[in-house]
């Protein structure tokens, strides 16, 4: 395999909910009935199933909307015979249940036939037993007593079913479109890589080739601007890598005769040849593919104990309405069998999963969205109820902790010169070179209102620094080899180039004629909300760690202004991902945040992962919250959410379940022999509707919840 993997011929499929089903072609899960998705997703975009659904709710939703204004207002404003609305309610709302619902009564079918009861058996059942009822009181309506006679009719259920059948598409709808975004981080890694490869035929001469024909030992060419197309080593010329898209480290990576290029990096300068190591799967960036798609295919326990209680439910409340259709049918007062069916369709529509299946999306729905003015967004509800038990939070540190861009920092001259003319001189002579740091002298120059000379016999020797010649004085810019090569001493400022370097700043020595003039420091800064930040995080209890790609001089400086006592330096992605892996297996809930592809794995796999708004839309696909604004002091705002969201949740659940501890036996009849009261499907359905009512009213107020 020569290439990564997309969708290609025996691709595994595997259902979101349940990693442990797989088979090799599409199709729904028998568990939950979820739609299965391939392991690693197509970068087309388009999805068969949400199309569908889309074209089946867009086209009932107008005889759902006629359906439920007559049923709602239909004998206020007699505009027909009540018995005559029967029939127009069973005509508008036939193709809605079988043809717009039949997916739902198909799912619902295979749970009964896998025996894996779930949602769609009650949806099926509740839905199914609403319509089937509803059709026999307007074709049989002599069959039913005559206290279910009202105006003139006995009472149909056409608009739950429809309404039922339209919110639960409309859900999919919705569903289906945040499942995608699951697998946004995956196609956002196999973007990066390039499509072609400029490969060098044993002759000499040079051709243009599909990645998937690149083979270990080719020779190939990457020319200023292009990506690396595979992992390799170079064998000719040198420039300077720019490796943020894989490390997130915003420095480039000097690049010459002999050194490792990673693919789907940057080269930015200077024309290199390079002999390919590793290809296809065998990447760096296949690798991390490999590594986020399995993070993101594991699922906790919390959510297998959902199904399992749901799976409970279902087949609680299918008992229930069966022994009260056999109870009445057998010992019931005649009709006894009209009743046992009027009971046991009141008992599915009032246990209908609907106040049940809105009690935790409404108070999402609501948080996220309160979230979202805050600066926070939540990708799902596992990280909204994860985040308050968060007890370790990992933290990058480039783009994460620090601001992720080159900042000049500070001049700092040698005697006989002034800091201001080894940043002005510094900065004439950079104006010839593309490299980031030199933009950044320039930049600072610039900004301070400095005048600039042009430069003539501008030269750049790649990775160590430029030469050239600025108002007749000759100049050399770089690190401590250029100077060396030139014959310039540095001694004089060695403790003030250390010191630069404890605190992660970058150096580079300024030579004019032959003696050395200063030098310069370009970092990158700690984010100024980063301190405080980190502060309110360690008084919520918080374990801090530091894992970064820096070496490790420069994390520990960073780490020792900010109080952070564990550090990790010098670690790649696989690194991060043990390193979470290693804290979870201590019982640690761990939170991961970062802001670039390297840390795609390690967000994918925590418990909860948090991405900066400022870094690579990688970092935040893998993430299951992402900071607007980088500021670390959104996770403070989002535990907090997460604590009054989870508390709202289960409030939503108690109503839910109170009305169907109530609601059921009522319908059931339990008080018959001593009141004489039923609980008609009519009424059913109007409390299966305050209780949804409720439980969105109840959500509504995270919106003045104080954060």
């Amino acid at each position: 395999m020569n290439t990564v993997s997309v969708t290609p011929t025996g691709t595994i499929y595997t259902c979101p909910m349940h990693p442990e089903i797989r088979q090799d072609h599409p199709g729904n899960c028998p568990k939950c009935g979820m739609t299965l998705e391939p392991l690693l997703p197509d970068l087309d975009d388009d999805n068969p199933e949400l199309r569908d659904f889309q074209r089946r709710f867009w086209w009932t939703l107008p005889l759902t909307a006629i359906v439920f204004v007559l049923a709602m207002f239909g004998h206020r404003l007699q505009w027909m015979d009540m018995t005559v609305q029967s029939w127009v309610e069973l005509v508008l709302a036939t193709p809605i249940v079988l043809w717009a619902g039949w997916p739902f009564f198909t799912r619902g079918w295979q749970s009964i036939v896998n025996r894996s009861p779930n949602m769609w058996t009650l949806i099926g059942l509740g839905t199914g037993a609403a319509f089937v009822y509803s059709v026999v009181a307007t074709v049989a309506p002599q069959v039913f007593p005559a206290s279910f006679i009202s105006m003139g009719r006995v009472a149909v259920y056409f608009e739950a079913a429809a309404v039922i059948i339209s919110l639960t598409l409309l859900g999919q709808v919705l569903e289906l479109k945040a499942r995608s975004q699951t697998s946004a981080a995956i196609k956002s890694l196999l973007g990066l890589a390039p499509k072609t490869a400029r490969r060098i035929r044993v002759d000499g001469t040079e051709e243009d080739v599909a990645l998937s024909h690149v083979h270990v030992g080719d020779l190939l060419r990457v020319r200023p601007g292009e990506k690396v197309p595979v992992d390799g080593v170079v064998t000719e010329g040198g420039s300077s890598v720019d490796e943020s898209m894989l490390t997130g480290e915003p420095m480039p990576v000097s690049k010459r005769v002999g050194d490792k290029v990673i693919g789907a990096t940057l080269n930015t300068s200077g024309a290199l040849v390079m002999r390919s190591e590793k290809v296809g799967s065998l990447t760096v960036l296949a690798q991390i593919v490999q590594m986020v798609a399995q993070a993101q295919r594991s699922r906790a326990p919390m959510q297998r104990m959902a199904d399992l209680v749901a799976g409970y439910f279902v087949v609680t409340v299918v008992i229930i309405a069966a022994l009260t259709f056999f109870g009445w049918g057998l010992f019931g007062p005649e009709p006894r069998w009209v009743f046992g069916l009027i009971n046991a369709v009141a008992v599915l529509i009032i246990a209908c999963p609907c106040a049940l299946g809105l009690a935790t999306p409404m108070s999402i729905m609501v948080a996220t969205g309160r979230g979202a003015t805050q600066g926070v967004l939540f990708r799902d509800a596992a990280a909204i109820e994860n985040l308050r038990k968060v007890d370790t939070l990992i933290i990058d540190k480039t783009g994460t902790l620090t601001e992720g861009r080159p900042t000049f920092e500070r001049a700092v001259p040698a005697p006989g010169f002034e800091a201001n003319e080894v940043l002005r001189l510094a900065a004439s002579l950079d104006q010839g070179s593309e490299h980031p740091l030199a933009e950044t002298v320039v930049r600072a120059a610039r900004e301070r209102g400095m005048t600039l000379d042009k430069p003539e016999n501008f030269e750049s020797s790649s990775g160590i620094g430029v030469r050239g010649q600025v108002a007749g004085r000759q100049l050399a810019l770089g690190n401590t080899t250029l100077m060396q090569q030139i014959g310039v001493s540095v001694a004089a400022l060695v403790p003030q180039a250390e010191a630069l370097r404890a605190e992660g700043a970058s150096v580079m020595h300024l030579a004019v004629d032959g003696q050395l003039a200063g030098l310069l420091a370009v970092s990158d800064p700690i984010k100024a909300s980063t301190p405080e930040a980190l502060a309110t995080l360690k008084a919520a209890g918080l374990r801090i760690v530091m894992a970064t790609g820096d070496g490790l001089t420069t994390a520990r400086a960073v780490a020792a202004r900010l109080g952070i006592g564990e550090v990790h330096g010098e670690v790649k992605p696989a690194d991060k991902l043990l390193l979470v892996e290693r804290l979870q297996k201590e019982g640690r809930v761990v939170a991961m945040a970062g802001d670039g592809i390297n840390d795609a794995p390690a967000l994918a796999k925590a418990d909860v992962g948090v991405a900066m708004g400022t870094g690579t839309d990688v970092a935040m696909n893998s993430a299951q919250l992402t900071l607007v604004k980088g500021d670390l002091r959104g996770i403070a705002i989002a535990r907090a959410l997460s604590e009054a969201t989870v508390a709202n949740m289960k409030q939503n659940l108690l109503f839910a379940l109170l009305y169907n501890t109530l609601g059921i036996p009522i319908a059931a009849g339990v008080l018959y022999p001593l009141t004489g009261w039923l609980l008609s499907p009519m009424i059913a359905a109007l409390a299966m509707s305050f209780s949804s009512v409720s439980v969105i009213g109840n959500a509504l107020r995270l919106r003045r919840r104080r954060i």
